[in-house]
């Protein structure tokens, strides 16, 4: 199966490192894809009119906008394209599983579970809580943040601590998702100091 990946450094490295490279089309734009593309993983941002011109199975990174919210078409389905997450050998995917998806996690090398097209779908959610409590013992002057990673990642074995994930994520990613869930649901609310770093 060719699959053509539109992404950056970090995603590519993260997708290809278990899966065989043959099958991959590295492209900058999804202009540039051609007939001989089966599938499409869209890791960077793309327009909702190019969402909509594509006709063949595509897995679009979209973290906090639902299926829903971007009307995307049944051959798209969301999965979470944050860094660090994408290595991962099981991912959360929301919409249609078709046999054409299906196929493209084979190639992937990756499992899939499926989950309801919800902002964060699953495992965005609780690393942004996460982060956004360690902000909060951060304003509480509990620690500082390298105090709190190392507690973090001492007492609960995690791969990386609240502050290192934030910055591997991206605070604004983190911020817009706890916005998004805090609609709904105010323990979400972001801490003020996530807040001011994302959005300065």
């Amino acid at each position: 199966m060719k699959i053509a990946v539109l992404a950056n450094d970090a995603q590519w490295s993260e997708v290809t490192a278990d899966a065989n490279e043959a099958g991959f089309v590295r492209i900058s734009s999804l202009e540039q894809s051609g007939d001989s593309i089966e599938a499409y993983v869209i890791l960077e941002a793309v327009s909702n009119e190019e969402l909509n011109d594509l006709r063949k199975p595509a897995l679009l990174n979209s973290v906090v906008e639902t299926l829903k919210e971007l009307n995307a078409g049944k051959n798209i389905v969301r999965i979470n394209g944050w860094n660090g997450f994408l290595s991962r050998k099981t991912w959360d995917i929301a919409g249609i599983v078709t046999d054409e998806i299906r196929n493209v996690f084979t190639t992937l090398n990756r499992q899939y579970v499926e989950v309801p097209d919800e902002p964060g779908l699953i495992a965005a959610r609780p690393v942004a809580m996460i982060i956004n409590e360690a902000y909060f013992a951060l304003e509480q002057q509990v620690s500082t943040k390298a105090g709190i990673d190392i507690a973090m990642k001492l007492g609960t074995n995690y791969p990386h601590g609240p502050f290192e994930w934030a910055e591997q994520i991206g605070v604004t990613n983190i911020y817009k998702l706890l916005l998004s869930l805090s609609k709904t649901d105010k323990r979400y609310i972001p801490a003020g100091g996530l807040k001011n770093e994302a959005t300065t």
